[in-house]
């Protein structure tokens, strides 16, 4: 969806406040695919700074169906953002400003979904767990170490010893 920006870009000292409903059904990126299963309307506020320019304010809600990275547990993950950028009018774009990433406006209309893609990027967790603590999987058996111990060996010997460990299975004496 696009929010017409042209009266705020163009007159001093102006504020408008608008909500959007998001039309993002799931977050696609390198890291893979989530489903949005609850999201808020975005609460804009737009306030010129200067000819040209004007600041956007506001917050959205997000709550994304995401696995645990260690037990690959369904786990919800909440998203609360808050943004407050600087755009600006295509005649009033300097040099400088051409090399920031502004792919979100297009002309004077401001491209929500991209806006909001943006934020979520930026806010994106390195790591979703279920809790702090969580064990993940054996990675010999494949069972979840979260709900029961399976009792497999999960002992790894040092590689560094492998020519020694191969003389003692082999029997010979040192």
């Amino acid at each position: 969806m696009l929010v017409n920006l042209s009266d705020v870009l163009t007159s001093e000292g102006k504020q408008v406040r608008e909500s959007v409903d998001l039309e993002m059904a799931s977050f696609d990126s390198r890291m893979g695919s989530y489903e949005i299963i609850e999201k808020s309307p975005v609460e804009f506020t737009f306030t010129n700074v200067e000819d040209g320019k004007a600041r956007v304010e506001g917050t959205v809600k997000l709550k994304f169906k995401a696995e645990c990275a260690r037990c690959l547990a369904e786990v919800p993950l909440t998203m609360e953002l808050d943004f407050d950028r600087i755009v600006t009018s295509p005649d009033a774009t300097t040099e400088e400003e051409e090399t920031d990433d502004l792919s979100f406006m297009e002309g004077y209309q401001l491209n929500v979904e991209t806006f909001v893609y943006n934020e979520i990027i930026g806010n994106w967790p390195a790591k979703i767990l279920c809790k702090e603590d969580c064990k993940g999987i054996c990675p010999k058996c494949g069972q979840n170490l979260n709900i029961k111990d399976c009792g497999c060996d999960t002992f790894v010997p040092d590689p560094r010893m492998a020519a020694i460990q191969d003389i003692f299975n082999a029997g010979k004496e040192v």
